[in-house]
């Protein structure tokens, strides 16, 4: 659900009073403090099942990698890479509850991320991302090349760019050999990636979204698992549900979070 200015919140983190007289610049700094609060209150909770204890492990190794790159980089030179995807979702949850220790003074008013726009985009993903921008604070670059001249395109406009936080897993394509950091192959532009959930499961990513209730984008909710274009993304068959829709006669598709097994995910998509 929504995040919503009236929500109570654990916080852990406040506000320095700011000196008589002065004018606070606006950061994201309240963002990450209420998202802070909520993944706070995760980690400090008890968990209900041995799937939530494997779920706040991964969370402290990602935020520990999340930490280590804004140790070596300063927030210009960071960028995050979203797409609206489930994946990359966590991440933004995970950095900006990880900018919440940063010095307010460093924040910017706008998180600084990119989006590759897929040839054939669905509206429901432009319109989840266009409501991320809203309410996590994002400055988002949006392209529509190849993602390889996207990324040359990007950091030729943002100089001072030089790693990119990412949402692939281990069981995404091309993911198996990657580690939290690796500098991009020969032939791509350069910058280093950076990958805090590479070792999350599946399941594991939506148990983290559903328990801190973050909002997602709708197509998960219809059987999509695995978020393209509209060429090459259809609802994963394995979702398929018992009964037929009587006044369309489609066959109607179980939610992306009722999959468990990993090597499952992606048969929705054509490659």
């Amino acid at each position: 659900m929504p995040l919503r200015p009236d929500d109570k919140l654990m916080l852990k983190h406040k506000l320095e009073p700011e000196p008589a007289g002065s004018v606070p610049n606006p950061t994201i700094l309240p963002i990450c403090q209420d998202i802070a609060g909520r993944v706070n209150a995760f980690l400090d909770s008890e968990p209900e099942t041995p799937l939530l204890r494997q779920v706040q492990a991964q969370t402290r190794v990602a935020l520990g990698v999340i930490s280590t790159a804004l140790e070596r980089y300063s927030l210009e030179e960071i960028s995050l890479s979203y797409n609206g995807g489930k994946d990359c979702l966590v991440l933004l949850i995970l950095l900006l509850a990880s900018l919440a220790h940063h010095p307010s003074s460093a924040l910017p008013t706008k998180l600084q991320s990119v989006y590759i726009i897929s040839p054939s985009p669905f509206q429901e993903v432009d319109e989840f991302v266009d409501a991320s921008i809203d309410t996590y604070s994002l400055d988002l670059a949006r392209y529509t090349q190849p993602m390889k001249e996207a990324f040359r395109v990007y950091l030729q406009e943002h100089e001072k760019v030089k790693a990119i936080l990412v949402g692939t897993r281990r069981t995404d394509p091309h993911g198996e050999l990657l580690t939290h950091f690796d500098q991009t192959d020969h032939g791509w532009p350069a910058f280093m990636r950076v990958h805090p959930v590479i070792d999350w499961h599946y399941a594991e990513i939506w148990a983290f979204i559903r328990h801190l209730e973050i909002p997602y984008c709708v197509l998960y909710d219809r059987g999509y698992t695995s978020l393209g274009g509209t060429t090459d993304t259809h609802p994963n068959p394995a979702l398929k549900a018992g009964n037929v829709q009587s006044e369309t006669k489609e066959q109607s598709f179980r939610p992306a979070y009722e999959l468990v097994e990993d090597k499952a995910e992606r048969l929705g998509r054509d490659w």
